[in-house]
């Protein structure tokens, strides 16, 4: 058997050749400029909600007149349930700009915050003797 050839990959064109005044692309941030992030999220020293990666935001209202592009982006995902941390995958922002954007949209009753549906901790013990006793009968 012979290895495998192996060949090395050339970039198609020179990192350092960039148009002036264009940022290399940040991760989670596909514009490549950081200075966008900063305009979203607002200043840093605002109160946040209580939001986590698993809070489900529904939207309350259609996307208003005077909404951000990440607004509007937001309000137009969130007609069915969603988690934030699919939220952020979906932009391509930051779970922190997400964060401060829900708790905007929040504050103005455009969304609404829920908790996720928490299952029992232990399972119904009728249920397990089913199990039980089907597994016994094979």
């Amino acid at each position: 058997m012979t290895p495998p050839q192996r060949q090395r990959r050339f970039p198609a064109q020179d990192p350092s050749a960039r148009p002036p005044g264009e940022s290399a692309p940040v991760p989670g941030n596909p514009t490549g400029n950081p200075e966008r992030l900063f305009v979203i999220g607002g200043e840093a020293g605002a109160e946040r909600a209580d939001i986590d990666l698993v809070t489900l935001i529904v939207a309350r209202t259609e996307p208003p007149a005077s909404a951000t592009p990440e607004q509007a982006a937001l309000l137009r995902l969130c007609v069915a349930p969603l988690s934030v941390a699919e939220l952020s995958a979906y932009l391509s922002l930051p779970f922190s700009v997400v964060t401060v954007l829900l708790t905007e949209m929040l504050a103005a009753e455009l969304v609404q915050a829920r908790a996720p549906i928490v299952r029992q901790k232990v399972a119904d013990r009728s249920l397990l003797e089913a199990v039980m006793h089907g597994l016994q009968r094979l």
